[in-house]
């Protein structure tokens, strides 16, 4: 069973007219293909998944595994809902449209207990269990967190289960885990904290950035997956003012205005409840954007 590491992109989702602009998805991919991306992940928590049907869910999966295939980027699609039937089914329909590998958020707002996670993400792995997985902890925007000795239980009783997306913002977190089981596969969900979770032994990153710097936030996985953390660590520290600049407000808010601004969305245009950022963040978000190069804009 391949597990799907390295340099990983948490896609936006374009909308146009109320409804999902496949064209300029593909578009993204494709980008992201060409920027030496590691694997695409369309509709995470980024990619406005709580706010999309589940066919329109569905068929983002279906358009990343059309725009990859032939290529050397992989599929590591969203598979997450706050209801276990809800997100097996969409596992189930990522494991037939041939995804490479999927992950799973935690379950918002019901805020299981311990055995409650433990159950949700046992039921879903075993569901489609041929179909390489990863957790999925974000307890900021879950209000619910996997702890690390139950994401050790799962790692270990699942053998489709081969590793965890942290975006906790604690290393400490990734050093447990590594501590515990050095070959579980941790990929930084915190742009910020790429680097760092890298060098603690980290397999890769699942990054919002990557969607305007491709190229950049590849680059930085590449060397610190072959052991040049010094070139690593420059990358990380030049791409700090944009990580900062692209959480001044709830994601994917930010960082779908900086496509837009860039070029490289139609129409900025968000699903209520989210709304587009306030002016002061526009101009803060463009005034960041001038001291890089966005490739393909």
């Amino acid at each position: 069973m391949k597990r799907v590491t390295g340099a990983t992109t948490a896609l936006i989702t374009p909308f146009k007219n109320g409804k999902v602009n496949e064209a300029d998805y593909a578009k993204l991919i494709q980008r992201q293909i060409d920027n030496g991306i590691d694997a695409v992940c369309p509709v995470g928590t980024t990619g406005a998944s709580a706010t999309l049907s589940h066919d329109e869910h569905k068929r983002c999966i279906e358009i990343a595994v059309e725009v990859t295939k032939g290529t050397s980027t992989k599929v590591l699609a969203g598979a997450g809902s706050n209801a276990t039937s809800e997100a097996i089914d969409i596992a189930k329909h990522a494991q037939r449209y041939g995804v490479d590998a999927i992950f799973s958020v935690t379950p918002y707002y019901n805020k299981p207990s311990q055995e409650g996670l433990y159950q949700h993400y046992k039921a879903i792995a075993s569901a489609v269990s041929e179909l390489p997985f990863i957790l999925y902890n974000v307890p900021g925007r879950t209000g619910v967190d996997i702890h690390a000795d139950t994401v050790i239980r799962l790692y270990d009783d699942l053998p489709n289960i081969y590793g965890i997306k942290e975006a906790t913002g604690s290393l400490e977190r990734t050093v447990e885990l590594l501590s515990k089981r050095p070959d579980i596969a941790v990929l930084s969900g915190d742009d910020i904290i790429d680097f760092p979770i890298l060098a603690t032994g980290g397999a890769g990153i699942t990054s919002v950035t990557a969607n305007l710097v491709p190229d950049l936030k590849s680059q930085l996985v590449h060397a610190a997956l072959n052991g040049d953390f010094e070139t690593a660590r420059e990358y990380n520290s030049r791409l700090y003012p944009l990580n900062k600049i692209l959480f001044c407000e709830s994601n994917p808010i930010p960082i779908k205005a900086a496509m837009y601004i860039a070029g490289l969305i139609e129409t900025l245009e968000y699903r209520l409840p989210l709304v587009p950022p306030s002016n002061e963040h526009m101009k803060q978000i463009e005034n960041v954007m001038k001291h890089y190069t966005i490739v393909g804009a």
